[in-house]
């Protein structure tokens, strides 16, 4: 209503057109993120817009385009991390980022790998998602099949082992294992465990390239029984430790691909009667909240969850609108959180313990 009491009139496309001086087929590609549009085309467009107090008719624009204009993330809740609170985060970045292009985040969830297929595509017919995002890629991932085979958008967080016709977001992992093992050797450490997570999963393949890459890099032997994977949860990081502690020449250092896992040292650590940050150093990977309150705080390789979201969204949206994948492929450096379970070797090797890869 105005404030004669009568209803306003809805700005249309058609009013923007007379407007700018331009087609109503030019003002709708704009308003649609068409990449034939030139930015100081989609620019004018977006501003008369606004200014007019244009808004769409969201169901009339998903009749016309056959889009819904809202993203689609299934959760599986089996996953052991399913509710960490990394996701709140997640999906704030996702949500807002949507929200700022005008589209919506649909979330659903499912107990299984195969529940997570079938909800995806009653979504997609029932035009409540134009895509999605694949988060924990496994290297052979069954989604990525179902949506190719569907021809369905999707963007993955993270990668696969076979990118083709695959947009994704990802940290750089393998490069901080890898910076992880410089560290620790300019630290003075010299004896330095993997412990791993699930192999099936995409980025557990590329933390242990990292670690391996690091070892090469100082030319340090790859010893089997200072490496091992599938420690996920604190209880598995705690077990794998203790494996490695009880060898005649422990290692000094414990490098973790998870941050759930790693804090399982802490347990083991104190069964082997050894001080954290100082008869044994540990670093992983995550940034959580509850490695930084553990005592000493765990130092790692924090992800910044809430951009990863964010940047997804975007990429996504411009999958939707028809931009190839292998230009919608982004990777961001992870920084270093430094935290009081690194220290330097004790004895005469010792180190300097802010050393890191050059």
């Amino acid at each position: 209503m105005n404030q004669s009491g009568v209803a306003a009139r809805r700005v249309t496309i058609a009013d923007l057109s007379r407007e700018l001086g331009i087609t109503k087929g030019t003002v709708s590609r704009a308003l649609n993120g068409y990449t034939d549009i030139s930015a100081s085309t989609r620019q004018r467009v977006e501003r008369a817009a606004e200014r007019l107090g244009y808004r769409p008719l969201t169901q009339a624009q998903a009749i016309r385009t056959g889009r819904s204009q809202s993203i689609g993330l299934v959760i599986e809740t089996g996953n052991h991390d399913a509710h960490r609170p990394f996701l709140a985060e997640f999906l704030a970045g996702a949500s807002s980022a949507a929200a700022a292009e005008g589209w919506t985040l649909t979330v659903s969830t499912a107990d299984t790998p195969d529940q997570v297929l079938q909800r995806m595509q009653q979504l997609v017919q029932d035009r409540k998602a134009d895509g999605f995002i694949l988060p924990r890629t496994l290297s052979d991932d069954p989604r990525v099949a179902h949506l190719r085979a569907h021809d369905v958008p999707f963007v993955l967080f993270g990668r696969v082992a076979d990118p083709t016709g695959c947009a994704w977001f990802d940290f750089k992992g393998g490069v901080a294992i890898r910076d992880a093992v410089h560290r620790l050797h300019a630290a003075g450490h010299r004896r330095i465990g993997y412990i791993g997570s699930t192999p099936e999963y995409h980025y557990e393949k590329l933390r242990l390239a990292g670690f391996r890459r690091g070892l090469s890099d100082l030319g340090l032997a790859e010893e089997p029984a200072l490496m091992c994977e599938n420690a996920v949860i604190r209880s598995q990081g705690a077990e794998a430790a203790r494996q490695f502690l009880c060898q005649p020449d422990r290692p000094t250092a414990l490098i973790y691909a998870v941050d759930d896992a790693a804090l399982g040292a802490w347990d083991a650590a104190h069964e082997a009667g050894l001080a954290i940050g100082h008869d044994l150093s540990i670093v992983s990977y995550d940034g959580t909240k509850e490695g930084a309150a553990a005592r000493p705080s765990l130092a790692s390789y924090a992800v910044d969850n809430r951009y990863a979201g964010e940047r997804l969204a975007h990429l996504l949206i411009r999958r939707v609108r028809g931009e190839a994948p292998e230009a919608l492929r982004e990777e961001c450096d992870v920084p270093f959180r430094p935290g009081g379970s690194f220290g330097p070797v004790r004895g005469p090797t010792g180190g300097n313990p802010s050393g890191r890869m050059p």
